[in-house]
């Protein structure tokens, strides 16, 4: 993937930012609901971007009733999506839906703090590891990763986490997030970052 199509990418998944934002705003309750119709939405559509096929049939109905130039914008956001999506999500599960899933998962059973900061930890640090090091990576790994994206991630992760549940459990949280997303942990990253940042810090806290 082009650098401008990381971009576009990340651009995109910045927007889970909007998570954590409303759990500020309008509380946990809210933000559940929030995350669940967005997750439901993801499921119905999910099929519509995998099978070509299903998508055509439904153009070639549409065409009937709406103008060539509507059909055009919609085939135009089809390329764009396709050229952000990976290789490996083109007909399988998308990263929006297993982070719609994660983010419930996290915001249902761990305290504010904790949820809030994993989930932000895990959109910036993600972002921040692909573009950094993608741009400026020199020392690979043999799974195509960097040095220099996986410390993006583990500073940002400190940075984040460190005004919400401390110093120490900063470190300890932002070391997880960094190994999840080096790893890309089953069943994909976009999942288990936000959990293994929260675990870890939600156990931690226990002991220091």
């Amino acid at each position: 993937m082009s650098m401008k199509s990381e971009l576009k990418r990340k651009s995109l998944h910045m927007t889970g930012l909007l998570v954590p934002l409303s759990y500020h705003l309008f509380g946990r309750e809210l933000t559940l609901t929030l995350i669940g119709i967005s997750f439901f939405l993801f499921v119905v559509l999910e099929p519509f971007r995998i099978i070509e096929e299903l998508r055509d049939n439904i153009k070639k109905r549409l065409r009937i009733y709406v103008d060539e130039d509507v059909i055009g914008r919609v085939e135009v956001l089809e390329k764009h999506i396709n050229e952000i999506t990976r290789s490996h999500e083109r007909y399988r599960v998308a990263a929006h839906i297993y982070f719609a899933a994660a983010s419930f998962i996290v915001v249902y059973f761990f305290p504010m703090e904790v949820a809030v900061g994993a989930i932000t930890v895990a959109t910036v640090g993600d972002a921040l590891a692909a573009i950094v090091g993608k741009s400026l990576g020199r020392h690979r790994f043999s799974n195509g990763k960097s040095m220099e994206g996986s410390l993006a991630y583990f500073l940002a992760g400190v940075a984040i986490l460190w005004p919400l549940v401390g110093f120490p459990l900063a470190l300890i949280g932002s070391v997880a997030g960094t190994v999840a997303e080096f790893y890309n942990l089953p069943p994909d990253d976009n999942f288990s970052n936000q959990l293994a940042v929260a675990l870890a810090v939600y156990l931690a806290g226990f002991v220091i």
